[in-house]
């Protein structure tokens, strides 16, 4: 695969994303394993995975709008809350519309 094919989403990710995911997969998909081996709770790495899904989920989309790709960015990355994030998004398409 050259680089140019590989998926935005993969791109999105920072290393050590891409070893978390590639260790979830040798643990046949065990968070429990996956937890023993970083040495930390289940629940902590349940946070991981869903942050990693969200990322995910986020580069997945073709948005259109740079701006609400990075408040829902700031939002995974835990700079604003969700709540925050979702009005804020709210706020601005509904401006948009009314211009």
């Amino acid at each position: 695969m050259n680089k140019n094919e590989v998926p935005a989403w993969v791109l999105s990710l920072e290393l050590d994303e891409i070893e978390f995911i590639k260790k979830f997969i040798l643990s046949s998909g065990s968070l429990k394993e996956l937890a023993k081996g970083y040495n930390v709770s289940y629940p902590t790495v349940r946070i991981r995975v869903d942050r990693i899904i969200q990322k995910i989920e986020l580069n997945s989309k073709a948005e259109n709008e740079p701006f609400i790709a990075y408040i829902k960015q700031m939002a995974i990355e835990d700079r604003i809350s969700i709540d925050d994030a979702k009005k804020i998004i709210d706020k601005y398409r509904q401006e948009r519309s009314n211009t």
